[in-house]
């Protein structure tokens, strides 16, 4: 008998693995390639709605941001997913590894410069996800 729990343990952590990483990395993803597009179209010149709208058209027609859109739009649904099956109070905190891809994401794929203050900030995210993940056993 112990197998077969053993056996749906491992699907278990299998599927949280799964749905956390589409959630951190497509989000992440998602938020890098619509900055991308971003800041090839540049920002409105006033706060006019003519602009705006010159501005979102732009935008749309930036292949960048629809891979954006359509990564976030998958994060959205695993996040769903997870809020499904796990607390709410696991959730959120494993989801922060979203900044920690975020850095690291905005320094190689944008080029950002990181300061050492931030990083230490993702480290600290990092292992505040640690205990959560740590806790949770």
């Amino acid at each position: 008998m112990a197998a077969p729990i053993l056996v749906q343990r491992g699907a278990f952590r299998l599927r949280q693995l799964i749905i956390f990483t589409l959630i951190v990395v497509a989000g992440t993803g998602g938020e890098l390639c619509v900055s991308r597009a971003m800041k090839g179209v540049g920002e409105a010149r006033s706060l006019r709605p003519s602009d705006i709208v010159k501005v979102i058209l732009r935008a749309l027609r930036v292949p960048w941001m629809w891979l954006g859109v359509g990564m976030m739009a998958t994060a959205f649904f695993a996040l769903l997913a997870a809020l499904s099956i796990f607390s709410v109070s696991f959730v959120v905190p494993v989801t922060a590894l979203s900044y920690v891809a975020g850095a690291f994401g905005s320094a190689a794929f944008l080029g950002e410069r990181v300061t050492t203050q931030r990083w230490l900030g993702v480290l600290l995210v990092a292992i505040g996800v640690a205990l959560v993940c740590l806790g949770s056993h």
